[in-house]
């Protein structure tokens, strides 16, 4: 599977919600391409260089995204939603003439199922939604769904973007939530929850 990759300073994980801007001339015409065909491209952390300019080298590791909203509120500017989809892995990427990276991709596995929810990543989780209201996260809402609570939890705590990398890379649901729970822990966020009940 081809397709064109944007490299961006965040990271998207399977089910998240990513506004975009777009207004550099080789992914305007990407997102062109990709609603006349209906295709996805493909999100990867910046592991060296920029979003603008001289083509970023991108993490190996990237999530799709899948264009659901869009609107041109001025000419070669278009301002997207995207959703994303699976996980992939590049296998072989080239650079053309205008600076786009388009790679072979292939897709990742579905993480290992984990069968007993994190308790502490559930209501900590659940009670960042309260406050912010169901709009912050993308829905429906799968509060007792590990995995959907591990990728929501891990787009809102407030991690590095290499630490947010690693949780998208880890195939396990449980180490993921543990790993987000270890953190959680370090950093006093479920002592602070406990605290506010």
């Amino acid at each position: 599977m081809n397709i064109p990759l944007f490299p961006l300073g965040t990271v998207l994980f399977p089910g998240g919600m990513l506004p975009l801007r777009v207004f550099e001339p080789r992914y305007v015409d990407m997102t062109k391409a990709c609603l006349r065909d209906n295709t996805p491209f493909g999100v990867c952390l910046i592991r060296e260089g920029g979003e603008v300019g001289t083509p970023a080298a991108p993490h190996p590791v990237g999530c799709i995204a899948r264009i659901e909203q869009w609107d041109v509120p001025h000419p070669n500017l278009f301002a997207l939603i995207t959703r994303g989809g699976e996980r992939f892995r590049v296998l072989e990427r080239n650079v053309n003439a205008a600076g786009l990276i388009s790679a072979e991709i292939e897709l990742l596995p579905p993480p290992e199922p984990c069968a007993v929810m994190d308790g502490a990543c559930e209501e900590v989780l659940r009670l960042a939604i309260k406050r912010a209201g169901e709009m912050s996260v993308p829905g429906p809402l799968q509060l007792d769904d590990p995995l959907w609570v591990s990728y929501r939890l891990a787009e809102i705590l407030p991690i590095t973007a290499q630490e947010r990398q690693a949780l998208l890379e880890e195939n396990d649901t449980a180490a993921r939530l543990h790993s987000l729970r270890t953190h959680m822990l370090t950093h006093g966020i479920i002592e602070k929850v406990n605290k506010n009940k």
